[in-house]
């Protein structure tokens, strides 16, 4: 039977033990562990092997180029993990985070419309206070993301999606769906109604997160909308639509506007009742770096919690 006790006590607060315990769960990569803690990877793979000793389980078994846990590894993370959040926040309000000086790098996980409509209010409230602080971001892959914000892969995601698995999340809006056709469109002079929507030619974009929803709001009220044109981005709908008097594509309200301030465009309302996309930041599990983690999400929601987007950016030539 496996318990704690076999640890002696000198082991018990090495803390380095459980970091790397921590780091490589986390990451399932001795090398990527090893980085993330700024050790080489024989010095991780020492500790490790300190910790398989004492507590006389494999704890990590290599399958492929994973590092896969034991059934014990999986049962210890949880408070292994927590206890170091906890011992961090600690430390951290002795030595603090200084974004003044700091020069982290932080990623975020982002679709195409989020990085056009919120990038830029989140990177100026982030730079006005850390000028030294770098920010990638990433194209928002929904089935990765869960294992992304586990592995601490990303810092933070901005989704319209639910994603499976418990992860710190905060809404920052909720958004809803518009028509948007050019201004000389026949429908362009007066409210839209439930049979001009349904039988009129439409444009959609393909990788549009919230179609699913909008689609079973439209079955509710006719048939199935079979589109004539799909894109692959939505900064594609602004020049085709201006062009063309012939059809509508329905798209997050706030974006609708904001290109209707600098195309030709108009914004109808939807005839019937669609449900809102709620737009969420989410936060990573992963232990390290606390109080910089915990100063970036404080910010980033400062940032954008209900912000309209700068989707205007996309404007015509």
């Amino acid at each position: 039977m496996h318990n704690m006790s076999a640890l002696t006590p000198g082991d018990l607060v090495d803390l380095n033990l459980l970091r790397s315990f921590v780091a490589v769960y986390e990451s399932r990569s001795l090398t990527a562990a090893a980085a993330r803690l700024y050790v080489t990877q024989p010095a991780m793979s020492q500790a490790l092997s300190r910790l398989r000793r004492h507590l006389d389980d494999p704890l990590f078994t290599r399958a492929g180029r994973s590092m896969d846990p034991s059934p014990l590894a999986h049962s210890m993370y949880p408070e292994f993990r927590d206890a170091l959040v906890s011992i961090d926040r600690v430390l951290d309000s002795v030595h603090g985070f200084d974004p003044e000086t700091s020069e982290r790098r932080f990623t975020v996980a982002m679709s195409e419309l989020g990085e056009i409509g919120y990038f830029p209010a989140l990177f100026a409230a982030v730079r006005s206070q850390a000028p030294g602080v770098r920010i990638d971001t990433v194209p928002l892959n929904v089935s990765e993301l869960p294992e992304w914000l586990a592995r601490g892969t990303v810092d933070l995601a901005v989704t319209s999606l639910p994603i499976s698995g418990s992860f710190d999340h905060v809404v920052l809006k909720e958004e809803r769906y518009a028509v948007l056709m050019g201004e000389n469109h026949p429908l362009a002079a007066s409210p839209v109604s439930v049979s001009d929507y349904l039988q009129a030619d439409h444009a959609v974009v393909a990788g549009d997160s919230g179609r699913p929803h909008l689609e079973a709001a439209i079955r509710r009220v006719g048939t199935a909308v079979q589109p004539v044109a799909s894109v692959n981005h939505f900064a594609s709908l602004p020049p085709l639509l201006a062009a063309r008097d012939d059809l509508i594509a329905t798209v997050p309200q706030s974006i609708a506007a904001g290109w209707s301030e600098s195309w030709p465009l108009v914004v109808r309302d939807l005839p019937f009742e669609a449900p809102g996309a709620e737009i969420s930041l989410l936060r990573r599990q992963t232990s390290q770096h606390t109080a910089a983690l915990d100063w970036f999400h404080r910010t980033v929601i400062r940032a954008l919690r209900g912000a309209p987007g700068e989707f205007s950016a996309i404007r015509a030539s």
